[in-house]
């Protein structure tokens, strides 16, 4: 039992002894311990999409990262099978390590690179190039290509796939039966960096938060790149007016606020400025222009956050009426303003309603966020009827985010490369025989690398499988009857996006500036050097580009806010003190100070708390020259002693309020003895009156008893001393008791008592 127990114990031990020596040969193509184990990196694939007369050249690095040396190491080409469907490209990009069976064989070895030891944390460039015939490709289709290095390692001596990096590569051996026609958006849109401050001089110089854009217009720069490299591609341009507009202004005197917020020094782009202006004309000539609106607004906080605020959807009509006329203006060219573009293609129900608000009845969406819900075998085309005469144009959404990484490194670029060209070709063998329209809008605002990534992917498309078609006969191709065209809900907008959106906060500060300018341009005579650029400032507080500069936009909406309102305290009604009026009637002067450098127009009105007492002449309009102030009197009529409080406003032309209302006191002090003097006449008038009465009464009995006469002769005397009383007025003016009614006063020629220097009228004006 004790013989039986050890050799079964025993048992084990020889059969991993004999299965020892077989190791080697059972791994010679075994999988590999991990990409991770040598890093294969592809850095170059030309040509992109090769025909069977070409020669495929791969260029790349390989880098060991493992502890240990690679010995017999050498890099090879591998073709793997067909790529099924879109899908099945996605899944290969995003698989990691070597599966054998999947990743194919190695092509022969001749067309290898051998490198034989490669230590520990060390690096090799490799190329390799192979005649496409020797490539072995079948029908059209996407085949995986992969690169692999083989080698053994200290632990593992025998040799193995050790890393892998796979990529694309579409292959067409004759003509598509039908072409996709395809759409490609080429964005030139920029951050906001124009403040609304303008210099005080006649040219309105404006003034610049920096001068960045100046090194994205320089050579090598990113908008200077994609209008070099947009200028021989198939694309259709879709431009904010705002960079035109603000280049146009860099290409003449302009200042730059200093970074620590204090004073301004020169802008120095006038020269690049121009140059870029020059080319973009040239390279738009005989291509479809889109507009977007106006600093391009952010239609999904509009939709989301704006709406609630009254007024804030007004701007995006007028933003849109300046976009056709910038872009006009500046580069010659009548652009499309009827396409709308939510931020990353996201729409629901209230973006789509925004959107074509203003006249925008095409509105860019994306298929990710438009999803297909029919269960389609093939990728529709764009174009989609969603009510009401709109239209979604879809972007497709892997083509469009196929350059959103970072494309400086050469190992993305290729591989993004590959990857779109894959996904295009895919597209069209999806249903050969049905022709396609197919939309890419990238993001808004691409590096120079994603810039040149994307130029060198539409070179490499040469026309196989596809043609272009321009972003406005895109909207018109006949849609798709089983593709999705309802609209998703406001639920389902992405909370990531919807996170970044402009507050509510800032719609509110944007009306509220609003509000100030529409109050102040009544009162301005040269209204365009204000108006103007606030215009465009409040525009510029709702652009797409604040999502990514929430503090930054804070601030600008605070410092458009701040400066306007500094402008309209330029404009004010001097502060007054208490006065003293000495007379029945006087004026009041009111004086009206102009800082601005041009001249306003206000109606001026002064307002009696108590009009019984004291009464003030109308209101009067005035005009004040820039730099000056000017008083206006206003005449007044007392009625009673004592203080009366009195208001001053000015207003606008239109009769809106002003500024804040001014009140001082007026006291009245000197109409007692007017009063008592004028009380005092009339009743002397009155006992004259009657002296003269009994006068002539005395005088007549007194004749009437000297005559002693009969009645006849008494009727004769009463006749002739009626024709008397009929010229007593004559007579009576030299009677000595007339001469005791004092002549009436007439105003006294001082008004306002100590303090006026001098009689003047109601609304005279005095320039100081």
């Amino acid at each position: 039992m004790r013989r039986t127990a050890a050799l079964l114990a025993a048992a084990p031990m020889l059969a991993g002894l004999v299965q020892i020596p077989a190791a080697p040969a059972a791994h010679a193509e075994s999988k590999a311990t991990g990409s991770r184990s040598v890093d294969v990196s592809i850095t170059s694939l030309t040509p992109t999409a090769p025909k069977k007369s070409d020669t495929l050249t791969v260029s790349g690095t390989v880098t060991n990262d493992t502890k240990s040396t690679v010995s017999g190491a050498r890099v090879g080409l591998r073709v793997g099978p067909t790529m099924s469907g879109r899908s099945a490209i996605d899944t290969t990009a995003n698989r990691t390590g070597y599966t054998e069976g999947l990743d194919g064989t190695e092509i022969d070895g001749k067309y290898a690179k051998k490198i034989g030891k490669l230590a520990a944390g060390t690096s090799r460039d490799f190329s390799l190039s192979i005649p496409v015939d020797q490539l072995h490709l079948g029908e059209n289709g996407v085949y995986q290509l992969g690169v692999s290095l083989t080698g053994g390692t200290s632990h593992q001596p025998w040799p193995q796939v050790l890393g892998i990096e796979r990529t694309f590569l579409p292959w067409q051996s004759g003509p598509s039966q039908k072409k996709s026609q395809l759409t490609y958006l080429w964005p030139l849109i920029s951050a906001t960096h124009v403040t609304a401050r303008t210099d005080n001089d006649e040219d309105r110089t404006p003034i610049f938060r920096d001068d960045r854009l100046a090194k994205e217009l320089a050579p090598g720069g990113r908008l200077q790149q994609m209008v070099a490299l947009g200028k021989n591609l198939p694309i259709t341009w879709v431009i904010d007016p705002d960079l035109l507009a603000t280049v146009d202004a860099m290409t003449k005197k302009y200042e730059v606020q200093n970074p620590s917020g204090n004073g301004t020094r020169a802008g120095r782009g006038q020269t690049v400025a121009k140059q870029w202006l020059d080319a973009l004309q040239k390279a738009v000539e005989g291509k479809q222009v889109v507009a977007l609106p106006f600093a391009d607004p952010d239609l999904a906080s509009l939709a989301h956050r704006g709406k609630n605020v009254t007024g804030a959807l007004s701007h995006l009509q007028g933003s849109t009426e300046l976009a056709s006329t910038t872009v006009e203006t500046i580069l010659g060219t009548r652009p499309r303003t009827d396409f709308a573009w939510p931020v990353e293609g996201a729409v629901d129900s209230s973006i789509v309603d925004v959107a074509t608000s203003a006249g925008a009845h095409n509105v860019i969406a994306r298929s990710d966020s438009l999803r297909e819900t029919g269960g389609l075998s093939y990728t529709p085309t764009a174009a989609r009827q969603i009510g009401g005469g709109n239209t979604a144009v879809v972007a497709d959404a892997r083509l469009s985010t196929a350059f959103t990484g970072d494309m400086s490194k050469a190992e993305n670029s290729t591989l993004a490369i590959q990857r779109f060209l894959a996904q295009s070709q895919m597209i069209n063998l999806q249903a050969p025989d049905r022709q396609r329209s197919i939309v890419v809008a990238p993001q808004r605002t691409p590096t120079t690398s994603q810039a040149q990534a994307m130029a060198a992917a539409l070179e490499g498309l040469s026309g196989q499988w596809t043609q272009p078609l321009s972003l406005g006969q895109a909207a018109k191709a006949k849609p798709d009857p089983s593709a999705t065209q309802r609209v998703p809900s406001t639920r389902s907008y992405p909370r990531s996006l919807r996170a970044r959106e402009l507050p509510t906060e800032a719609f509110e500060r944007i009306q509220k500036t609003q509000k100030t300018l529409d109050n102040f341009e009544p009162i301005l005579t040269a209204k365009y050097r204000v108006v103007t650029p606030f215009g465009n400032a409040i525009r510029r507080e709702m652009s797409t580009s604040w999502r990514s500069e929430a503090q930054n936009a804070s601030g600008f909406r605070h410092d458009v806010q701040t400066y306007l309102s500094g402008l309209t305290n330029k404009v004010r009604l001097v502060p007054k003190s208490n006065m003293t009026l000495s007379g029945r009637s006087a004026t009041v002067p009111v004086t009206i100070q102009n800082n601005l450098v041009q001249s306003v127009e206000l109606r001026l009105v002064l307002r009696s708390q108590q009009g019984n007492r004291l009464a003030v002449s109308d209101p009067q309009l005035v005009n004040v020259e820039g730099g000056h102030s000017q008083s206006v009197k206003f005449g007044t009529t007392a009625n009673a002693n004592g203080p009366v409080w009195v208001s001053a406003r000015l207003y606008t032309p239109d009769g809106q309020p002003y500024g804040d209302e001014m009140q001082f006191e007026v006291n009245v002090t000197e109409i007692t003895s007017t009063v008592i003097l004028v009380i005092a006449g009339g009743v002397l008038l009155l006992v004259l009156a009657g002296v003269r009465i009994y006068v002539q009464r005395k005088r007549a009995a007194a004749r009437s008893g000297e005559d002693g006469g009969d009645g006849e002769d008494a009727e004769e005397a009463h006749g002739q001393d009626g024709e008397d009383n009929s010229e007593a007025p004559e007579t009576d003016r030299c009677d000595p008791a007339h001469a005791l009614v004092p002549e009436q006063p007439s105003d006294p020629a001082s008004d306002t008592g100590s303090q006026s220097a001098g009689p003047s009228g109601s609304g005279e004006k005095v320039d100081h």
